[in-house]
């Protein structure tokens, strides 16, 4: 564990990989602020299933526009009181689905729960999300780095849920041009992030090609936030 931990403090310039491993949910050190929660979310994987399906039949995936008008590779919907959106307009939270024009889909029980229940593993305690925004990556697509800066409180975390293929998770620094971490993420795997850290730069790399139970060839991703 102590390499892994010093691997991760150095994170800032660093190229190294983090391995693999397997555990307890105890929370692996990603710097100040931050910890990586290892099959956290497996007890709660069928309800997730379940929940994801429901939310997706009221606000389908779409592929959002970029404010250059790029469209992005991530399919995306949304859940909770608002839901996070881009257009050519730029990026926003807005109360209601801008394809439907109906408030987004109420929050399942099940995804609170486990947003809950990570932020308090991770040491912060009363989360309480007001918004999910649920990430599709088909073979692929990624995210590039980018800082979570729409919510209007900062001093509460960001919960990051992955499901289904495994991906690589880019851990940055607070500079976009600092050399991001690679971390390696598993179907159950939880990435909790605040305080010090809650303004860093992150992003996933492109999706390989993979194939798992949860969602076939896709990855899920379920980011939770306090966004009013």
């Amino acid at each position: 564990m102590g390499a892994r931990r010093a691997a991760a403090a150095d994170g800032l310039n660093a190229a190294e990989t983090l391995p693999l491993f397997s555990g307890d949910a105890a929370p692996a050190d990603l710097g100040p602020g931050a910890a990586l929660l290892r099959g956290f979310a497996l007890p709660f994987e069928n309800a997730l299933a379940a929940a994801d399906t429901g939310v997706a039949a009221s606000a389908p995936f779409r592929h959002m526009l970029t404010p250059g008008g790029f469209r992005m590779s991530v399919a995306m919907t949304a859940c909770g009181d608002c839901g996070w959106v881009s257009s050519e307009s730029g990026y926003r939270y807005s109360a209601v689905d801008p394809d439907s024009g109906r408030p987004w889909p109420r929050m399942p029980e099940a995804f609170f729960e486990l947003a809950r229940g990570a932020a308090e593993r991770a040491g912060y305690s009363a989360f309480t999300p007001d918004s999910c925004l649920i990430n599709r990556y088909s073979p692929g697509a990624r995210l590039t780095l980018h800082q979570d800066r729409d919510e209007r409180d900062f001093s509460q975390p960001i919960v990051s849920v992955s499901l289904g293929v495994p991906a690589t998770f880019l851990w940055g620094g607070m500079r976009r041009k600092d050399r991001p971490l690679r971390v390696p993420l598993v179907h159950g795997d939880v990435v909790v992030f605040g305080g010090a850290a809650r303004r860093r730069y992150h992003g996933v790399a492109r999706l390989a090609a993979a194939a798992h139970v949860f969602a076939g060839v896709a990855r899920v991703n379920l980011t939770f936030r306090r966004a009013l």
